[in-house]
């Protein structure tokens, strides 16, 4: 069970890890808001200016699926090491081990309310004002957050085992980019590899974001079932497999 103390031990490790992330550096937390945009005023030029005529509102287009991404690549990685780098809390606090990854992966949501509040006014900047389906957001994110933590309950018991695990995940996170529509629509893709990306939360996500922001309608139904349904099993899979590898965690960390 969660207790007052277990409560607390989490938000301190939410605390530290996104305090530790910003120690020392200048700018702080405004690097929440600076890599995004650089990374948005980069892409939009190459992808505008060179290759590919642009969508409209190509900013909010772009900012729609690397804010999806970015969040992942840093919240799945990040979870994953959780355990190895929590060694000395692990071995000297007694709390369920499960929360370390989970709070690894919490951690991270703090400055994607930013990015989130970024994303808006974008939208708004290019004419796309809020309506009555941004009220879906907060929970498709919510059910996005908690795939990425069943996904950690196993990436993190993998990696006190197997230090390479990590490397895997980074490796994963690489090509993630060019899995998920970010730079291009949906639209363009043939039919058969259509399953690859609505069985892709990340992807899923996506597409519901734009549905929402540029689109001003609510995401279809099957897509947003899919997201629930995969957000659903992989914690239930990832509790089975981080309960079956805990017992030898004190002998590998």
């Amino acid at each position: 069970m969660w207790n007052g103390e277990t409560r607390f031990v989490v938000s301190q490790l939410v605390l530290k890890d996104y305090k530790i992330r910003y120690r020392n550096m200048s700018l702080g937390i405004f690097w929440s808001l600076l890599n995004p945009l650089v990374m948005m005023a980069v892409y939009t030029f190459v992808l505008t200016k060179i290759f590919v005529r642009p969508e409209p509102a190509f900013p909010v287009f772009l900012m729609c699926g690397m804010i999806p991404v970015g969040f992942f690549q840093l919240a799945w990685l990040s979870g994953t090491t959780s355990l190895v780098e929590n060694s000395g809390l692990i071995k000297k606090v007694p709390l369920p081990r499960e929360v370390v990854p989970v709070a690894s992966v919490l951690s991270n949501a703090l400055h994607l309310g930013i990015q989130l509040g970024l994303l808006a006014g974008l939208a708004i900047l290019f004419g796309k004002y809020p309506n009555r389906y941004w009220l879906l957001i907060p929970p498709i994110w919510a059910s996005f957050v908690l795939f990425i933590s069943g996904l950690s309950l196993i990436t993190a018991p993998l990696n006190v085992y197997v230090r390479d695990t990590r490397y895997i995940v980074e490796s994963i996170n690489l090509v993630m980019i060019w899995l998920v529509p970010v730079f291009y629509n949906f639209s363009i893709i043939p039919e058969k590899y259509h399953p690859l990306f609505y069985y892709n939360p990340v992807s899923a996500l996506t597409m519901a974001m734009r549905n929402i922001v540029l689109e001003g309608h609510a995401p279809a139904a099957s897509l947003v079932l899919r997201l629930l349904g995969v957000s659903l099993a992989v914690p239930v899979v990832g509790y089975f497999v981080f309960h079956r590898m805990k017992g030898r965690f004190y002998n590998h960390l």
